[in-house]
């Protein structure tokens, strides 16, 4: 089928974004001015959390929430190895060890029951990822979290939108992380932003991505005039720019018209490889609605004639941008070198070998959509 390069992810910015951005160009605030409070309270709303920190960058969220989580030397966080790499990477930022628990097989999230496995005394956290935007299985998650008293960091960088039994993700754990790369559910470039309900979590995220100084006159030790400002902890210069809050903010008055295209095009495929003998789809659970931030379909190379390489290889020839997600991250060389071996989530490493990423975005249009459909089902007979 003849086409142009269909590329697995892709931003939607319009004319509406454009102004937003030029507006605060030619305004007084380019970064730490009234936009970026906005662009909080409507992320807040929109997910039903009470507070919403904007942040730099999706790592930069995870980075946040650990530190505000008081992850440090000694302390063991459990995550997914079916993710990028900064949800573990977070915690070695603060001297913490991540500790990776197999995946469910079926759904493709971290499995509550291989968490309970690789919880010791030195456990203090959690980070499951709504891998794909389909929501993990939080309230057995959250059983595991009250009996052993640890933190929960929701990684929701593929997630904008998405529901557990009825309620918003970034509205239910201690601290919840978002990611607003282009090919994300919103963009604002590059961006992130942290949902809490924790007053304490709050200040302590705001504190961290600017310095760890304030002018809080409830933070300060001494009182001095309005100039007056302190550091009272060891924080980075994560700030959001109010350039990238005026795009987040136009992008989010669009999220449920993306959230709709998003879940069209996954019904679509659906219908279309239902079919397919030795081609497993993506598995919904009825407690949820996904996001649908990725397709992913698995090959039986016993059945299908060809693996998952070979798929791939014949797809990208065909103008089809496929991808990989993920790397399981203990297998990655840096992993590797801190002493993380090959074997340690069997599920994970068995999905990584045979999963391919279609192209799924808000943008695509009906004669991309039936193009990838058509040479899937070329490609795999």
């Amino acid at each position: 089928m003849n086409h142009e390069f269909i590329p697995y992810g892709r931003q939607w910015v319009d004319e509406e974004d454009i102004q937003a951005v030029v507006d605060v160009l030619r305004s007084d605030y380019l970064t730490t001015g009234p936009t970026i409070e906005a662009f909080e309270k409507k992320f807040a709303k929109y997910v039903g959390a009470k507070y919403a920190v904007a942040i730099s960058n999706g790592t930069a969220a995870l980075h946040a929430a650990c530190f505000a989580a008081g992850i440090g030397e000694g302390d063991e966080v459990i995550t997914t190895p079916i993710t990028f790499a900064a949800s573990a990477n977070c915690v070695l930022y603060c001297g913490g060890t991540p500790v990776f628990a197999d995946i469910d097989p079926i759904t493709y999230n971290i499995s509550p029951s291989e968490i309970r496995k690789n919880i010791t005394s030195k456990t203090k956290a959690l980070i499951p990822v709504h891998f794909t935007g389909q929501p993990c299985d939080m309230d057995e998650i959250y059983k595991i979290a009250q009996e052993y008293n640890l933190i929960v960091i929701e990684d929701a960088a593929h997630a904008i939108g998405a529901d557990y039994k009825g309620r918003k993700i970034g509205s239910i754990s201690d601290m919840t992380t978002f990611s607003f790369h282009p090919v994300k559910h919103i963009t604002t470039g590059e961006g992130g932003m942290i949902t809490t309900n924790n007053d304490e979590l709050y200040e302590k995220l705001k504190l961290f991505r600017s310095h760890g100084i304030t002018r809080d006159p409830k933070m300060l030790h001494q009182n001095k005039d309005h100039w007056y400002y302190e550091q009272i902890e060891l924080g980075y210069n994560y700030r959001m720019t109010d350039i990238q809050a005026a795009l987040g903010l136009s992008q989010l008055k669009k999220a449920d018209r993306f959230l709709k295209r998003r879940r069209e095009i996954a019904h679509q495929y659906n219908e279309a490889f239902k079919g397919i003998d030795g081609l497993i789809l993506p598995h919904q659970l009825d407690s949820s609605h996904s996001s649908w931030h990725l397709y992913i379909i698995q090959i039986d190379s016993n059945k299908i004639g060809v693996n998952r390489d070979e798929a791939y290889q014949r797809l990208i020839e065909r103008k089809i941008g496929a991808n990989v997600h993920y790397i399981p991250v203990y297998l990655h060389p840096y992993y590797q070198r801190l002493g993380y071996k090959q074997g340690l989530c069997p599920q994970a490493e068995n999905l990584y070998e045979s999963m391919i990423t279609l192209p799924l975005f808000p943008k695509m249009t009906e004669s991309h959509v039936q193009a990838v459909i058509h040479d899937v089902k070329e490609v795999l007979g």
